[in-house]
């Protein structure tokens, strides 16, 4: 019964989805949702571009941090793609 329902759902494709916490797939410019210190409580995320990477590692287990166009700063929660 529930087994049959799974089944029919469509799965979802993870190779077109980047990773937020890999520092290769992070560029300047790059439209994306991050999460500011003062907003960890609560989740809410700000929208902007990337105006500069702040971590200098490879990768961060909790998203790469950068600072927005805008001046704010916050680790990346999530990478905005468009659909061509």
């Amino acid at each position: 019964m529930l087994f049959d329902l799974l089944i029919d759902l469509p799965l979802f494709n993870f190779q077109n989805m980047l990773d937020n916490t890999e520092r290769k797939n992070v560029n300047v410019g790059l439209e994306v949702e991050i999460i500011q210190k003062h907003h960890q409580r609560t989740g809410e995320l700000t929208h902007g571009f990337v105006k500069r990477l702040l971590t200098k590692s490879a990768n961060h287990t909790h998203g790469i941090k950068v600072m927005l166009d805008t001046g704010e700063v916050g680790r990346v929660k999530k990478i905005i793609e468009e659909i061509l």
